[in-house]
């Protein structure tokens, strides 16, 4: 059985391992740079998509980590980008993943072949997965930017959603600098700048909290509440302090993470924030130990959601208006597959994507994704439970249940009124819950 991945990043290295660790070993993973690491790349050019020269992880290491391959003990709780990328070739090092890999090709299409059935008497799913005498015979023929061709009987997609920025409407309407958050990666170009920030999700704050350490000022539009959360409570983690209440009703965790926020940090609107009217599990939380100090110290200030931008005049929903000579949108990214045709898969504006357990598509079961959600919490561990269970229906010694396809559609419908129905949550999930479903499943 030939097997496909795109991507050598957190997503695709620990899918080869899992797979290999299956006894499938004719697995290729293309990665279309020269090196493992994704987005943890950093590289100062705009043409990547790669951290900051300052990010650093927003999980602790111990949430984040692989199961079976520990963060050094001489880790900081929050370790930096360099850090993190020398981990990840540690591990591709360790478990010598480095030989399946295709460096510096890329997949520019990927299509599917229909084919006959292969033995299968049932195709709800009870025998289709349970090996290769029960498949759908589908294979992938891949086109790669070297001009050759490959066909293979699984793709695995770990290509990543945090590369093609998401920009507002009135983007060209701004004659100053325009960035998208994709594209800041430090401070070096702000010196004595008016600099408006749009949006308080991770990225926005990192790049508010980093332009006020030079900027003449520092605005921060907010159009809607959101969770910003510190990451130390009480001296430990805070996602290590969350995950020891996970033995609780959800309804009782959100009373304490509330409480323990309103302790913290007080009400949002003291600092000029709007107060979320939900739970802070409904979204995604923004986690950020400075950006509510550089608002106290006067580094940053608040202001609403944006009306309209006319040259390099800024007019927010209060009516009131400002003049900024950088702006720099943190406004998300789409969910985008460049090797697929948009009649075949695109869910950029979705906000219901219907796959079994984040991973299964209901219409092509030789497809699989991995690493496609955005937890509260670190996608690492939760990829590598992805993958094992993927290695595991692959070679046959696990079958999904019979209704897995009717189960793929459910589960996109409940995400939609678990979380904020927006895309930004579309593939949001929350982290110990469905690392304990993975798990379940894959006994």
């Amino acid at each position: 059985m030939k097997i496909a991945i795109i991507g050598a990043g957190c997503s695709g290295i620990t899918a080869i391992k899992c797979l290999v660790e299956a006894g499938l070993h004719d697995v290729v993973c293309f990665e279309k740079s020269d090196r493992i690491g994704g987005n943890w790349v950093f590289t100062g050019g705009s043409g990547h998509s790669s951290v900051a020269e300052t990010t650093h992880l927003i999980s602790s290491k111990k949430m984040s980590q692989y199961s079976d391959y520990p963060m050094p003990d001489d880790y900081p709780d929050y370790p930096g980008h360099r850090q993190v990328l020398a981990y990840f070739e540690a591990y591709v090092r360790h478990f010598g993943l480095e030989k399946y890999i295709r460096f510096n090709t890329a997949v520019l299409r990927a299509e599917k072949i229909e084919g006959e059935q292969r033995g299968a008497s049932d195709d709800t799913g009870a025998k289709e997965r349970t090996g290769p005498a029960g498949m759908t015979k589908e294979r992938w023929k891949l086109h790669l930017s070297d001009g050759s061709s490959a066909e293979f009987d699984y793709l695995l997609v770990a290509n990543g959603h945090h590369s093609v920025p998401r920009h507002p409407a009135w983007k060209d309407d701004f004659a100053g600098l325009y960035l998208h958050a994709h594209d800041f990666k430090n401070n070096r170009n702000l010196n004595g700048k008016r600099v408006l920030v749009v949006g308080a999700g991770n990225s926005g704050c990192d790049c508010a909290v980093e332009a006020s350490r030079v900027a003449e000022r520092v605005d921060l539009s907010v159009r809607g509440p959101q969770y910003i959360v510190p990451k130390l409570f009480m001296g430990r983690p805070t996602d290590t302090f969350a995950a020891s209440m996970q033995w609780l009703p959800q309804a009782v965790q959100d009373v304490l993470h509330r409480l323990s926020l309103r302790i913290q940090v007080g009400k949002y609107s003291d600092y000029g924030l709007p107060d979320p009217d939900f739970p802070p599990t409904k979204a995604h939380p923004t986690v950020n130990s400075e950006m509510l100090e550089k608002i106290r110290h006067g580094r940053v200030h608040p202001r609403p959601g944006i009306a309209r931008v006319t040259g390099q005049t800024v007019h927010f929903a209060d009516g009131s208006a400002a003049d900024y000579d950088v702006i720099v949108a943190a406004t998300g990214y789409k969910i985008h597959f460049p090797f697929f045709d948009p009649a075949f898969i695109c869910w950029e504006d979705a906000t219901n994507i219907p796959l079994y357990l984040r991973v299964f598509h209901p219409e092509h079961p030789g497809l699989f994704f991995i690493g496609l959600v955005q937890p509260q919490g670190c996608i690492w561990p939760l990829s590598e439970a992805q993958a094992r269970l993927v290695a595991q229906v692959i070679s046959g010694s696990k079958s999904l249940p019979s209704n897995w396809r009717d189960l793929a559609r459910a589960e996109g419908e409940a995400a939609e009124r678990t979380f904020l129905k927006n895309p930004r949550h579309s593939v949001e999930v929350h982290f110990l819950p469905y690392l304990k479903k993975l798990k379940q499943v894959a006994r």
